[in-house]
């Protein structure tokens, strides 16, 4: 098949690390020859040592054979997997491209991006958001909105997604949208609780923490420690900080990080 040299070409020439294969929903993988292809490229290329692939490789190949899956647009299992896996979603909710003709309720809020961004790396998946440029190279302003949004987002909770790994506990059990990841350092364990929303009267209840693990409880953007209390059945009531709208760490999301001892 043509895809074959047209591939090797790219693999000699740019050395790539990541090959997203895509478009194989209407044969399988001996018709696109991709075999021949992903045997030279793991055991003969120049990036054989390196290179990752995910899983379109024939129609027969999505969530079976691949270096990560991605099974369909959107993928998120909804709890941890063996294998490694990736969400491939568009900030429009139609197209992969630009449409001249979308609305703005055509496209994803940041708010609904920060939430599909926590849920994917919750559960141990890697996110791929795209935007679709116009013919000639430009990105639109509302995708520039969302990805600048996104990145003041990062700037203040880059420490919940760096990094980190999935903890014990995906989400938790007590209060819906609260999504949790993990880190360890050389004497902590430190686990952040990113909330979605705001909780009414600044009370968040938590059943995914233990009171007797707390060594220090913080919000990401904010210098001083948060009170919190054990809570009768067993979790945690943690009180937030009151804000003024001009003290408030970040507009959508907002993450508290928990000290413990190592796991």
């Amino acid at each position: 098949m043509v895809m074959t040299p047209q591939l090797s070409e790219v693999v000699n020439t740019y050395q790539p690390e990541v090959i997203w294969a895509d478009g194989d929903w209407d044969a399988g993988s001996e018709y696109w020859n991709s075999t021949h292809f992903l045997a030279w490229l793991y055991n003969d290329s120049p990036v054989k040592d390196t290179v990752v692939t995910n899983d379109r490789w024939g129609k027969e190949a999505r969530c079976t054979h691949g270096g990560f899956f991605t099974c369909d647009d959107r993928y998120n299992p909804g709890h941890l997997v063996k294998h490694k896996w990736e969400n491939c979603m568009t900030i429009d909710k139609l197209s992969w491209g630009y449409r001249r003709d979308a609305t703005l309720k055509d496209y994803f809020t940041i708010e609904e991006l920060i939430k599909t961004l926590m849920e994917t790396i919750s559960c141990g998946g890697n996110l791929l958001m795209n935007v679709g440029p116009t013919h000639d190279g430009r990105i639109a302003p509302i995708f520039e909105e969302r990805l600048r949004d996104m990145g003041k987002w990062l700037s203040v909770n880059g420490e919940a997604v760096y990094s980190t790994k999935p903890w014990q506990h995906q989400n938790d059990t007590l209060t819906r949208g609260v999504w949790y990841t993990s880190k360890t350092g050389p004497s902590n364990t430190y686990v952040y609780a990113t909330m979605l929303k705001w909780p009414k009267a600044n009370t968040l209840k938590l059943m995914g923490v233990k009171s007797n693990k707390i060594r220090q409880l913080q919000m990401l953007g904010y210098s001083e420690n948060v009170k919190w209390v054990e809570s009768a059945n067993g979790g945690i009531v943690v009180t937030l900080p009151t804000f003024s709208p001009a003290e408030v760490p970040c507009q959508w999301a907002w993450v508290l990080k928990f000290t413990l001892p190592l796991q």
